[in-house]
């Protein structure tokens, strides 16, 4: 059996609230909004996982989700790592018996990215982890039922690895630019900007933080942009 892919997605209007100094709260919704929308075109495009699931508080990212042939859960907590939890219990109680958590935050993601992932999943005591840019967790995979308590948050590259370890599982660390590159600051705004993908330059060129155009846009493409 393939894995399910479950996707927690903040509520888009909360989301990347580090993005608050230099983009309103209509302008992150509608970044959260198209990033959402991308993964799940991406993971569709791989023809990797038997179910991808969305987990939610955000109806509207809901409704996107399912109206994408995703499947939409409406989450009952407050907090990722519970978020988690119940999609793979749900996941669980459906059939899977692996899941591959990633966020929806990743724009460089590929088809290509998630075949890696699932390619180092070769057996159930194998969980896959690929560590962010500043140690926490852009990808997990393991089998079900879960076999240690989730760890989002500071340092989770180090948490899970060591939760894995305890358990007497074998963890495969899988690391690419894509799957390390998360959207978290104004930085990776102007980076994407210029050499981002085609479709999130043409969004980001719509946006002028803080009513800023021109030379004082920090989203501005240079001239060198591909």
């Amino acid at each position: 059996m393939k894995p399910w892919l479950i996707i927690p997605a903040k509520p888009f209007t909360a989301a990347k609230s580090r993005l608050a100094t230099i983009l309103s709260p209509t302008e992150r919704a509608r970044l959260g909004a198209f990033l959402l929308e991308r993964t799940l075109r991406v993971a569709q495009e791989a023809e990797a996982f038997d179910e991808i699931m969305v987990i939610s508080r955000d109806p509207v990212a809901l409704q996107l989700a399912s109206g994408l042939g995703a499947r939409a859960l409406a989450e009952t907590g407050v907090e990722l790592n519970e978020a988690v939890t119940q999609a793979c219990r749900d996941a669980q109680e459906n059939g899977a018996t692996c899941v591959l958590v990633l966020p929806a935050d990743l724009p460089r993601l590929t088809a290509a990215d998630l075949h890696l992932l699932c390619a180092a999943a070769d057996a159930p005591e194998t969980v896959v982890i690929t560590p962010s840019r500043d140690g926490g967790t852009n990808a997990l995979l393991l089998s079900l039922p879960v076999p240690f308590a989730f760890a989002y948050g500071r340092d989770s590259f180090q948490h899970h690895a060591r939760r894995a370890t305890r358990s007497a599982l074998d963890v495969r660390v899988v690391e690419t630019d894509n799957l390390r590159f998360d959207l978290d600051a104004p930085a990776d705004l102007s980076e994407l900007a210029n050499d981002g993908p085609v479709a999130l330059r043409e969004l980001l060129a719509t946006l002028a933080p803080s009513g800023k155009s021109g030379e004082d846009n920090p989203l501005r493409v240079s001239p060198h942009g591909a």
